[in-house]
């Protein structure tokens, strides 16, 4: 062999060893991960592909995974850790995981049944804390005094301060007839402590009820609770029910409604609208789509909408929805400012993951997230107990019936009678 042959044989060799180190050096990290590994990559890439912020909160998505699975995961719990914590670098609490039991509950919950406390509750984005939007009517909690606004400091002695919304809710479900203690913080009274017996909850989202207006108009009262599957059927069927005793205009109660399916909301918007946009949806490539109503309505009359700091999420696209299309005026406070949809999906261990896909823009192209929507007529009012709502004790609720006494309701909305 002479010389020219033998460095290009050893050049070839180099090429080759160094081939083989490359391969080495990536095929079997691919190949080999664990269970444990593979669980944090699905995840990875569910955000990868679907996450509203391509900036990934300003930082670099794949160094964020490379970092978490350099490290070892001995088992599932691991898994589970190393995921929230990557999950927690998004700075959006509406990203989060779900362990199996958690992801079976929302289900349970957005289904229309629930075992728990009846709370619904929501992480204030202002100050961290966890705060009660509203006890579930004739639950447990609601039961045990527990008000809108009260900030639960303590789960079972327990510091709420570092759980995330879903493990605050896991610790306050079980069994029927078990109890939880709970350390609740009101403003003008202090902390307390509150033990509540479980039970049975029933997830009704509709109270409804006809009324007379001072000047004698027959009037539908509906108090929406919560956008879960069984909603719009509710609704639908306490419109009808109300237009069959004559109802001749409508109240809509969303106060302290934090919102569930968006699907929901969008199904009770097309109970109140012939035609319009409901709501934009926008990704992270600014991809617009819509969701519209074609009609026709249930019913034509007018229509007032009560809303407070608690209105959030879906009541906040079907308000803006109504509001946007002229189809209804909107009395009492600035919403929550929830404009963020996010979407869940299973993973391949039972677990869940919600992720923020989208943002939601009203009619008018407004965006809400962390504005909220500002009503027609604004009237504050303090807390006010549930026997209160919708009495005269009620300002919002007497504000709302003001606008049917002056009739301008009827001149200011456009209910789509020709």
């Amino acid at each position: 062999m002479g010389f020219m042959e033998k460095r290009v044989f050893r050049l070839g060799f180099s090429l080759l060893v160094a081939f083989c180190l490359v391969i080495g050096t990536f095929m079997p990290s691919a190949t080999a991960l664990t269970d444990e590994q593979k669980l944090v990559s699905e995840v990875w890439r569910i955000v990868n592909r679907n996450y509203l912020d391509e900036t990934f909160n300003h930082q670099n998505w794949s160094e964020v995974r490379r970092k978490i699975l350099e490290k070892p995961l001995k088992n599932q719990e691991a898994a589970y850790g190393a995921i929230r914590k990557m999950l927690q670098t998004l700075g959006d609490p509406f990203t989060r995981f779900l362990d199996p039991e958690q992801y079976r509950s929302l289900q349970v919950n957005t289904s229309g049944e629930l075992t728990g406390v009846g709370l619904q509750i929501a992480i204030n984005p202002e100050t961290g804390k966890l705060e009660v939007v509203t006890p579930i009517m004739d639950s447990p909690a609601d039961l045990a005094g527990i008000k809108p606004g009260d900030r639960i400091v303590k789960i079972e002695g327990i510091s709420t301060e570092n759980l995330t919304l879903d493990e605050a809710a896991a610790k306050m479900r079980g069994p029927i007839g078990s109890s939880v203690t709970l350390l609740i913080s009101r403003d003008g009274t202090g902390e307390q402590q509150v033990r509540i017996v479980r039970d049975r909850i029933e997830l009704n989202p509709v109270v409804a009820q006809l009324r007379l207006s001072p000047q004698g108009t027959p009037i539908g009262y509906l108090r929406l609770t919560q956008f879960n599957a069984n909603a719009s059927m509710e609704l639908a069927h306490a419109i009808s029910s109300l237009e069959k005793q004559g109802a001749a205009a409508y109240i809509l109660d969303l106060r302290n409604n934090p919102g569930g399916l968006l699907q929901s909301g969008i199904e009770i918007a097309r109970l109140w609208l012939n035609s319009g946009t409901i709501v934009y949806t926008v990704n992270r490539q600014g991809i617009q789509g819509s969701f519209e109503s074609f009609g026709p309505a249930l019913t034509d009359d007018p229509l007032v909408i009560l809303v407070n700091k608690g209105t959030a999420s879906a009541s906040e696209i079907l308000a803006g929805a109504l509001q946007d299309n002229h189809r209804a005026i909107l009395v009492g406070e600035t919403t929550f400012g929830k404009g963020l949809i996010q979407s869940l999906f299973e993973l391949s261990d039972g677990s869940g993951l919600a992720v923020t896909i989208a943002k939601y823009e009203t009619p008018s192209h407004r965006d809400i997230n962390k504005l909220g929507i500002t009503p027609d007529q604004v009237i504050s009012q303090a807390s006010i107990t549930r026997a209160q709502i919708a009495t005269p004790e009620d300002l919002q609720y007497q504000g709302a019936l003001e606008l049917f006494k002056t009739n301008s309701v009827f001149a200011g909305v456009d209910t789509g009678v020709k």
